[in-house]
């Protein structure tokens, strides 16, 4: 018998591959949700999800914190509408692995907005010029 501790590691060893999976494979996190058949199993996946995404959004800047936050919410909305449907609880999974990725990528825009505002500021502190000058007309 397994206890909670193993259940909640698997669930999120299971959430990680999930995540990688959505954004590499579709068909193969297709493979991988249908052939979580248990409900508890399905939940300890989304636990594992969601502890990623809140992770992740902690990270954002603030206005893209709340939405996400928001987003959360949303899918906590849909997990428990679909409480006793495992293909509703995957449709959650899938949406919830979805979510990580656009979290992920808000996160590297917001990086390099700041790394183009740091060079800005150096450049400017230096006293040279930007790296980025208007076009010129000849």
């Amino acid at each position: 018998m397994s206890t909670p501790e193993d259940d909640a590691a698997a669930g999120r060893r299971r959430a990680d591959e999930l995540v990688r999976l959505v954004a590499g494979d579709g068909s193969a996190a297709v493979a991988l949700l249908a052939g979580l058949t248990d409900l508890r199993e399905l939940v300890f996946v989304g636990a594992g999800l969601t502890a990623i995404a809140r992770a992740e959004g902690r990270r954002l800047p603030p206005a893209q914190r709340a939405q996400a936050s928001t987003r959360q919410l949303r899918l906590g909305q849909l997990r428990d509408a679909q409480r006793g449907d495992p293909e509703g609880l995957r449709t959650w999974l899938r949406r919830a692995a979805e979510e990580i990725l656009l979290l992920r990528s808000l996160q590297a825009a917001a990086d390099r907005a700041d790394q183009l505002a740091d060079g800005r500021a150096a450049a400017s502190a230096s006293g040279t010029a930007s790296t980025s000058r208007p076009a010129t007309a000849t």
